[in-house]
């Protein structure tokens, strides 16, 4: 399963791990932050704090695995890792990327 890893991203063992550290340590900073905001907000019926938790959960989840990333170094792989999401999911056009990529 590793290697599968490795080589649809392009990345060495060692840089493996470090990514695999970034998504477990974003993950669990998106759930806590994500918790605490949710408490701050004090909401009461079930089914509209589950709605509200996963649409800030989508939200915080990129900001935190980008801010892990620094000091895992791997930075450019999330940015990427991210930006292929976004285009996936529609939010972001990939006309949008070349015009980045240029400037």
């Amino acid at each position: 399963m590793f290697e599968k890893l490795q080589k649809k991203w392009k990345v060495n063992g060692s840089q493996l791990v470090l990514i695999l550290c970034t998504f477990a340590i974003g993950g669990s900073l998106t759930g806590f932050v994500g918790k605490k905001i949710m408490n701050v907000l004090s909401i009461q019926q079930d089914w509209l704090w589950a709605i509200i938790y996963i649409l800030l959960i989508t939200i915080i989840w990129p900001m935190a695995v980008i801010l892990v990333s620094f000091p895992f170094g791997q930075f450019k792989f999330f940015i990427n890792y991210i930006r292929k999401i976004g285009i996936k999911m529609g939010v972001i056009k990939r006309s949008e990327i070349g015009s980045q990529k240029s400037e």
